[in-house]
Protein backbone atom coordinates (compact mmCIF):
# COMPACT_ATOMS: atom_id res chain seq x y z
CA UNK A 1 0.00 0.00 0.00
CA UNK A 2 1.24 3.34 -0.78
CA UNK A 3 -0.36 7.03 -0.06
CA UNK A 4 0.67 10.72 -1.10
CA UNK A 5 0.23 13.43 1.14
CA UNK A 6 -0.68 16.20 -1.49
CA UNK A 7 -0.55 19.00 0.92
CA UNK A 8 2.09 19.33 3.93
CA UNK A 9 4.00 22.54 5.13
CA UNK A 10 6.58 19.93 6.50
CA UNK A 11 9.06 22.41 6.38
CA UNK A 12 7.49 24.08 9.47
CA UNK A 13 8.72 20.84 11.46
CA UNK A 14 11.94 21.54 11.29
CA UNK A 15 13.16 20.28 14.53
CA UNK A 16 11.38 16.96 14.31
CA UNK A 17 11.38 16.30 10.50
CA UNK A 18 14.00 13.30 10.64
CA UNK A 19 11.27 10.89 13.24
CA UNK A 20 8.41 13.33 10.55
CA UNK A 21 10.29 11.46 7.61
CA UNK A 22 10.91 8.06 9.28
CA UNK A 23 7.22 7.82 10.46
CA UNK A 24 6.13 8.75 7.01
CA UNK A 25 7.95 6.33 5.19
CA UNK A 26 6.82 3.46 7.97
CA UNK A 27 3.22 4.65 7.42
CA UNK A 28 2.88 4.50 3.60
CA UNK A 29 3.58 7.88 3.00
CA UNK A 30 4.96 7.41 -0.84
CA UNK A 31 5.27 11.16 -1.41
CA UNK A 32 4.91 14.46 -0.25
CA UNK A 33 4.21 17.71 -1.96
CA UNK A 34 5.09 21.03 -0.72
CA UNK A 35 2.74 24.07 -0.82
CA UNK A 36 4.74 27.21 -0.33
CA UNK A 37 3.45 29.99 1.50
CA UNK A 38 4.98 33.28 0.82
CA UNK A 39 8.78 34.42 0.34
CA UNK A 40 10.18 33.52 3.87
CA UNK A 41 9.03 29.65 3.55
CA UNK A 42 11.16 29.06 -0.17
CA UNK A 43 14.54 28.57 1.64
CA UNK A 44 13.49 26.36 3.97
CA UNK A 45 10.98 24.17 1.41
CA UNK A 46 13.79 23.54 -0.96
CA UNK A 47 16.38 22.71 1.57
CA UNK A 48 14.13 19.84 2.29
CA UNK A 49 13.59 19.20 -0.89
CA UNK A 50 17.04 19.04 -1.96
CA UNK A 51 17.59 16.07 0.79
CA UNK A 52 14.03 14.01 0.72
CA UNK A 53 11.58 12.36 -1.68
CA UNK A 54 9.00 16.05 -0.74
CA UNK A 55 8.27 17.56 -4.34
CA UNK A 56 7.69 21.56 -3.81
CA UNK A 57 5.39 23.64 -5.41
CA UNK A 58 5.76 27.40 -6.13
CA UNK A 59 3.56 30.17 -5.37
CA UNK A 60 2.07 32.70 -2.63
CA UNK A 61 -0.84 31.89 -0.50
CA UNK A 62 -3.58 34.62 -0.13
CA UNK A 63 -3.49 35.21 3.58
CA UNK A 64 0.38 36.66 2.75
CA UNK A 65 -0.83 38.87 -0.18
CA UNK A 66 -0.66 42.10 0.31
CA UNK A 67 -1.50 45.51 -1.89
CA UNK A 68 1.85 45.60 -3.12
CA UNK A 69 2.52 42.00 -4.36
CA UNK A 70 4.32 42.42 -7.39
CA UNK A 71 7.58 42.21 -6.14
CA UNK A 72 6.57 38.28 -4.76
CA UNK A 73 4.90 37.62 -7.74
CA UNK A 74 7.85 38.50 -9.92
CA UNK A 75 10.18 36.58 -7.45
CA UNK A 76 7.30 33.33 -7.97
CA UNK A 77 7.93 33.60 -11.57
CA UNK A 78 11.62 33.92 -11.15
CA UNK A 79 11.27 30.22 -9.31
CA UNK A 80 9.15 28.97 -11.61
CA UNK A 81 11.37 29.63 -14.81
CA UNK A 82 13.98 27.36 -13.21
CA UNK A 83 11.63 24.82 -13.02
CA UNK A 84 11.90 21.29 -11.03
CA UNK A 85 8.39 22.61 -8.94
CA UNK A 86 5.33 19.65 -9.38
CA UNK A 87 2.61 22.68 -9.35
CA UNK A 88 1.56 26.65 -8.71
CA UNK A 89 0.91 26.45 -5.04
CA UNK A 90 -0.38 27.41 -2.51
CA UNK A 91 -2.84 30.04 -3.83
CA UNK A 92 -6.38 30.99 -3.96
CA UNK A 93 -9.03 33.45 -1.84
CA UNK A 94 -9.35 33.96 2.15
CA UNK A 95 -11.95 36.02 3.16
CA UNK A 96 -11.89 34.09 6.62
CA UNK A 97 -9.76 36.88 8.62
CA UNK A 98 -9.27 39.99 6.19
CA UNK A 99 -11.97 40.89 3.26
CA UNK A 100 -10.35 44.36 2.64
CA UNK A 101 -7.86 42.62 0.37
CA UNK A 102 -10.02 41.16 -1.71
CA UNK A 103 -9.25 42.53 -4.92
CA UNK A 104 -5.62 42.05 -4.42
CA UNK A 105 -6.12 38.45 -3.37
CA UNK A 106 -8.53 38.45 -6.92
CA UNK A 107 -5.23 39.84 -8.98
CA UNK A 108 -2.65 38.00 -7.43
CA UNK A 109 -4.84 34.52 -7.57
CA UNK A 110 -5.28 35.36 -11.53
CA UNK A 111 -1.75 35.86 -12.39
CA UNK A 112 -0.76 33.07 -10.85
CA UNK A 113 -3.50 30.69 -12.43
CA UNK A 114 -1.67 32.65 -15.54
CA UNK A 115 1.53 31.20 -14.80
CA UNK A 116 0.34 27.62 -14.00
CA UNK A 117 -1.06 27.68 -17.78
CA UNK A 118 1.99 29.26 -18.96
CA UNK A 119 4.56 27.23 -17.54
CA UNK A 120 1.54 23.73 -18.03
CA UNK A 121 1.67 23.31 -14.31
CA UNK A 122 -1.97 22.57 -11.41
CA UNK A 123 -2.35 24.12 -8.96
CA UNK A 124 -3.17 23.90 -5.60
CA UNK A 125 -5.77 26.36 -4.80
CA UNK A 126 -6.93 27.96 -0.78
CA UNK A 127 -10.52 28.78 -0.63
CA UNK A 128 -11.81 29.65 3.03
CA UNK A 129 -14.77 31.77 2.88
CA UNK A 130 -14.42 32.75 -0.72
CA UNK A 131 -16.21 29.75 -2.58
CA UNK A 132 -17.95 32.44 -5.00
CA UNK A 133 -15.04 34.22 -5.65
CA UNK A 134 -12.87 31.38 -6.53
CA UNK A 135 -15.06 29.49 -8.44
CA UNK A 136 -16.10 32.90 -10.36
CA UNK A 137 -12.75 33.53 -11.25
CA UNK A 138 -11.56 29.71 -12.28
CA UNK A 139 -14.79 30.10 -14.18
CA UNK A 140 -13.49 32.85 -16.50
CA UNK A 141 -10.29 31.53 -16.44
CA UNK A 142 -10.87 27.93 -17.18
CA UNK A 143 -9.85 27.25 -20.88
CA UNK A 144 -9.33 23.48 -20.78
CA UNK A 145 -5.59 24.06 -19.48
CA UNK A 146 -6.32 24.18 -15.65
CA UNK A 147 -6.38 21.31 -13.19
CA UNK A 148 -5.51 20.65 -9.76
CA UNK A 149 -7.08 20.17 -6.34
CA UNK A 150 -9.04 22.65 -4.24
CA UNK A 151 -7.15 22.00 -1.40
CA UNK A 152 -8.92 21.61 1.94
CA UNK A 153 -12.25 20.66 0.50
CA UNK A 154 -14.96 21.30 3.31
CA UNK A 155 -18.29 22.61 0.93
CA UNK A 156 -21.83 20.88 0.03
CA UNK A 157 -22.43 18.10 -2.57
CA UNK A 158 -23.49 21.32 -5.09
CA UNK A 159 -19.96 22.71 -4.41
CA UNK A 160 -18.29 19.85 -5.33
CA UNK A 161 -19.67 19.11 -8.03
CA UNK A 162 -19.00 23.06 -9.61
CA UNK A 163 -15.27 22.53 -8.34
CA UNK A 164 -15.50 18.62 -10.29
CA UNK A 165 -17.20 20.22 -13.36
CA UNK A 166 -14.54 22.97 -13.89
CA UNK A 167 -11.53 20.22 -13.65
CA UNK A 168 -10.52 20.39 -10.15
CA UNK A 169 -10.33 17.32 -7.87
CA UNK A 170 -10.64 17.39 -4.00
CA UNK A 171 -8.10 17.61 -1.16
CA UNK A 172 -9.89 15.64 1.57
CA UNK A 173 -7.99 16.00 5.03
CA UNK A 174 -8.81 15.73 8.82
CA UNK A 175 -11.54 17.79 8.55
CA UNK A 176 -13.62 14.57 7.44
CA UNK A 177 -12.22 12.66 10.91
CA UNK A 178 -14.38 15.18 12.41
CA UNK A 179 -17.95 14.74 13.37
CA UNK A 180 -19.56 17.79 13.54
CA UNK A 181 -18.23 18.66 10.08
CA UNK A 182 -20.73 17.06 7.76
CA UNK A 183 -17.66 16.22 5.13
CA UNK A 184 -18.62 12.53 5.34
CA UNK A 185 -22.25 12.89 3.87
CA UNK A 186 -20.76 15.17 0.92
CA UNK A 187 -17.52 13.01 0.54
CA UNK A 188 -20.01 9.89 0.39
CA UNK A 189 -21.84 11.13 -2.88
CA UNK A 190 -18.85 11.73 -4.48
CA UNK A 191 -16.52 9.30 -7.02
CA UNK A 192 -13.31 8.30 -5.39
CA UNK A 193 -11.70 9.07 -8.82
CA UNK A 194 -12.51 12.58 -7.96
CA UNK A 195 -10.38 12.79 -4.37
CA UNK A 196 -6.79 13.17 -3.15
CA UNK A 197 -5.67 12.81 0.65
CA UNK A 198 -3.64 15.43 2.00
CA UNK A 199 -2.66 16.39 5.83
CA UNK A 200 -1.71 20.03 5.72
CA UNK A 201 0.39 19.49 8.14
CA UNK A 202 1.15 20.86 10.64
CA UNK A 203 -2.10 22.04 10.68
CA UNK A 204 -6.07 20.22 11.30
CA UNK A 205 -4.44 17.13 12.58
CA UNK A 206 -7.36 14.27 12.20
CA UNK A 207 -9.51 13.62 15.11
CA UNK A 208 -7.74 10.57 17.22
CA UNK A 209 -4.57 13.18 17.04
CA UNK A 210 -6.76 16.47 17.85
CA UNK A 211 -3.77 18.76 19.51
CA UNK A 212 -0.59 17.41 18.23
CA UNK A 213 0.94 18.77 14.96
CA UNK A 214 -0.17 17.22 12.26
CA UNK A 215 1.95 15.40 9.87
CA UNK A 216 2.02 13.03 6.71
CA UNK A 217 2.11 9.61 8.75
CA UNK A 218 -0.77 10.80 9.85
CA UNK A 219 -2.59 10.35 6.46
CA UNK A 220 -3.85 6.81 7.04
CA UNK A 221 -6.30 8.06 9.48
CA UNK A 222 -8.20 10.26 6.91
CA UNK A 223 -7.75 7.33 3.99
CA UNK A 224 -9.11 4.97 6.97
CA UNK A 225 -12.15 7.43 7.55
CA UNK A 226 -12.39 7.68 3.72
CA UNK A 227 -12.79 3.76 3.37
CA UNK A 228 -15.32 3.68 6.18
CA UNK A 229 -17.45 6.47 4.26
CA UNK A 230 -16.77 5.07 0.81
CA UNK A 231 -17.62 1.51 2.20
CA UNK A 232 -14.51 0.13 0.02
CA UNK A 233 -11.24 -1.12 1.20
CA UNK A 234 -8.33 0.64 2.20
CA UNK A 235 -6.47 -0.91 -0.51
CA UNK A 236 -8.62 0.52 -2.77
CA UNK A 237 -8.54 3.92 -1.14
CA UNK A 238 -5.06 4.40 -1.57
CA UNK A 239 -4.47 2.97 -4.69
CA UNK A 240 -6.85 5.44 -6.47
CA UNK A 241 -6.29 8.47 -4.61
CA UNK A 242 -2.34 7.85 -5.43
CA UNK A 243 -3.08 7.30 -8.84
CA UNK A 244 -5.54 10.42 -8.62
CA UNK A 245 -3.01 12.47 -7.62
CA UNK A 246 0.13 10.92 -10.06
CA UNK A 247 -2.01 11.94 -12.80
CA UNK A 248 -2.43 15.55 -11.74
CA UNK A 249 0.79 16.79 -10.90
CA UNK A 250 2.92 14.51 -12.67
CA UNK A 251 5.93 15.30 -10.98
CA UNK A 252 8.64 16.45 -13.22
CA UNK A 253 11.09 15.83 -10.89
CA UNK A 254 11.96 13.86 -7.33
CA UNK A 255 14.60 15.74 -5.26
CA UNK A 256 16.62 13.08 -3.24
CA UNK A 257 15.17 9.60 -1.26
CA UNK A 258 14.46 8.81 2.11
Amino acid sequence: MQLIDTHAHIYDLQNDLPLVLERAQKNFIKKIYMPNIDTTTIARMMDLAALYPCLPMMGIHPCYISKDFTKPLYLVEEWLDKGGFIAVGEIGIDLYHDTTLLEAQQEAFRIQLGLAKRYHLPVSIHCRNAFKEVIQLLEKEQDGNLKGVIHCFTGNLQEAEKCIALGFALGIGGILTMAKSGLATTVAAIDLNHLVLETDSPYLTPAPLRGKPNEPSYLHYIAEKLAVVKQVTLAEVASVTTQNAEKIFEPIQVFGSY
